[in-house]
């Protein structure tokens, strides 16, 4: 590849010693036509070799030489311009010093004819390629015919990426753009059409088959917005990144990406109060269980940027933990980080770990989370969520620990199902044990997590892969949805807020319609439900809700210093009593029927209410929500 360099350079060297004299001679000849006087033709030659040298320098010092002139841009053409006056005037300089003087309109007449010359050549490199590409794709018929949502400096770099890759086979049939005083105009080769307000109508007559939105300025509203405006075309949507994602802010087309959920839901990045983060995990031993789950691993990528003194991570699933251990070794070789495989319902191991590592702060991701799966397996899901918390809350008390924070979900409220109920529980151990331990137990509650494994997102994107159907348990089912990134920040910016008993609520914004985030999924893929990719309504599970709730009725809320955090009132702090339901809870696990099972965790969790009996009202609900829907 160096050689390869270093011949191209030598060649344009070569190129620009032919052409600073023929420069020189065609200056002569435009002042003098065929009758040159002898004397100008003397002095050039004695001093033809400093001339060159004077020019080439200054080209190699203004990297004409560094260029790929295929792919020049302006930046290009205003240093060869700028190297031709700088290399002009030095020569002018040297004439001087040499004593001898072109008059001043042929040296005038030189820089101009050498400034053609030298960017001419340097430009036709660039002209050459347009050319094959346009007459080497005259034939377009496969091209993919695209909208450009923005003409502003990112839709001009994004128009000049399509032309410099027909590979990527996308013919731009336009922009759209609000600002009025670029409608009708032309903006890198092509035509500024209308506004957004008209962009269902120009989708239609242009016939567009995919929309690209080019204004990575846009907020998250104005976003949210623009998307479900290009929604309507029934047009695939992509677009490019917002500014904070593209860090080093260079537009290419591999920064196109397909709309995300996230983009639809048009929730405002998350601002921390990250000193008072530092403050609590700096120097400090973290213990994170499930780390290699969704939210666990999250929260360790976070948790590495306040330089803990060490990073231990717990999980039973080996593939999950060791892919998150490379991944952050690689980008933080100095961190002090340890995988522990084991499960949190071993509490030998625990204790052993605990002893050797004595962990500052806990934060307990680990926990069985499939609704329906649990409701077929219950004993593994109290086993699991319920004997593990208690496992590693007693740890954390007995060793020591600062903080133990556990990762709750909004299904522990009013549970239906066992892993709701489960989880309930474990809220109850975290406020019983902060009555009697110096370590702060704390819980945070939060809905639905966008990408997390298993999570309904990725299963809709599979189904539209496969030409659907798109199955949705019922038209009228609601969730909350935060993404993984701002669900870890705000457990640890609630981390430091905790003073031990509180249960943090998240700020979920809105409930969200799944049967509509599915139509909206199918629309962005650029197909129409029910016409080109199916819904079909299956029903609702076992222990499934028809909506989920955030807070009970007797916990109140409280504001905390961050807008997005809140704080739920104790209800629960009898820790004999939870200890006294623990042990009948195994015997029965052991000895006693999966009926036995589900009176006991009722008895336990007086807010749970078990499927069978809450389905009735659940189809009542159903049914005010159609007629209302109808209304």
């Amino acid at each position: 590849m160096d050689r390869l360099s270093n011949c191209r350079i030598a060649a344009l060297l070569i190129l620009d010693t032919f052409l600073i004299n023929a420069s020189y001679a065609l200056t002569l000849y435009f002042r003098f036509s065929s009758d040159i006087p002898p004397e100008y033709i003397e002095i050039y030659l004695k001093n033809i070799v400093v001339i060159n040298i004077i020019y080439l320098t200054v080209f190699y010092l203004f990297k004409l030489y560094k260029s790929l002139w295929i792919y020049a841009g302006i930046d290009e053409f205003l240093l060869s311009i700028g190297g031709c006056i700088a290399a002009s005037t030095l020569v002018t300089l040297y004439e001087l010093v040499a004593g001898f003087k072109l008059p001043f309109k042929m040296s005038l007449l030189n820089a101009m004819i050498n400034v053609v010359l030298i960017v001419g050549f340097r430009m036709s490199f660039r002209i050459y390629r347009r050319l094959i590409i346009q007459f080497g794709n005259l034939n377009k018929k496969d091209f993919k015919k695209v909208l450009i949502v923005g003409a502003g400096s990112a839709g001009v770099i994004t128009i000049n990426e399509m032309k410099k890759r027909p590979e990527m086979k996308y013919l731009p049939v336009g922009f759209i753009d609000d600002n009025l005083q670029k409608i009708g105009k032309i903006v890198a080769g092509v035509k500024v059409l209308d506004s957004t307000r008209n962009i269902k109508k120009i989708a239609r007559e242009k016939q567009v088959e995919e929309i690209i939105i080019t204004i990575p300025s846009l907020d998250v509203e104005g976003k949210r917005k623009l998307i479900e405006l290009c929604k309507e075309t029934g047009c695939k949507v992509k677009l490019l990144p917002s500014l904070h994602e593209l860090i080093d802010e260079k537009v290419t087309l591999n920064h196109i990406r397909e709309v995300e959920v996230e983009d639809l839901l048009g929730r405002e990045p998350v601002t921390l109060d990250t000193d008072g983060i530092k403050e609590y995990i700096i120097g400090k031993t973290v213990l994170v269980t499930g780390g290699g789950g969704s939210i666990g691993s999250e929260l360790c990528r976070q948790i590495i940027k306040f330089y803990p003194k060490q990073l231990l991570i717990i999980d039973s699933y080996e593939n999950n933990a060791y892919d998150l251990y490379n991944e952050i070794i690689f980008k933080n070789k100095s961190v002090n980080i340890k995988v522990i495989i084991t499960n949190v319902t071993d509490k030998k191991r625990l204790e052993k770990i605990f002893t050797e590592f004595k962990p500052n702060l806990v934060f307990h991701a680990a926990a069985h989370k499939h609704v329906p799966l649990m409701e077929d397996n219950p004993t593994e899901a109290i086993k699991n969520n319920v004997f593990g918390t208690f496992n590693v809350a007693e740890c954390a008390d007995k060793y020591g620990a600062e903080k133990f924070v556990l990762i709750s979900t909004d299904k522990a409220v009013n549970p239906t199902n066992i892993m709701g109920a489960s989880k309930r529980i474990c809220e109850m151990i975290v406020q019983a044990m902060d009555t009697k331990s110096a370590t702060e137990f704390v819980a945070v509650r939060f809905g639905n997590v966008l990408g997390s494994n298993g999570s309904v997102i990725p299963l809709f994107k599979r189904q539209i892969a496969q030409g659907g159907p798109v199955t949705v348990t019922n038209k009228y089912i609601t969730r909350y949805f935060m993404t993984i990134t701002e669900a870890a920040q705000l457990v640890l910016q609630a981390g430091a807020y905790a003073e031990g008993g509180e249960i943090f609520v998240l700020d979920m914004g809105k409930a969200v319609k799944i049967y509509d985030l599915a139509c909206d999924l199918i629309r962005l893929s650029g197909f129409e439900p029910h016409k080109d990719i199916k819904i079909e309504v299956t029903g609702l599970r076992p222990g499934e809700k028809l909506y989920e709730e955030l807070l009970l009725a007797e916990e109140g809320l409280n504001e905390t210093r961050h807008k997005k955090i809140f704080i739920g009132r104790p209800t629960f702090n009898n820790l004999e009593v939870l200890k006294k339901g623990f042990d009948e809870l195994r015997f029965i696990i052991e000895q006693g029927s999966r009926e036995d099972l589900f009176r006991k965790v009722e008895e336990l969790v007086p807010t749970y209410r078990r499927y069978p009996e809450h389905s009735e009202r659940t189809e009542e609900l159903a049914a005010t929500l159609k007629t209302e829907d109808m209304n």
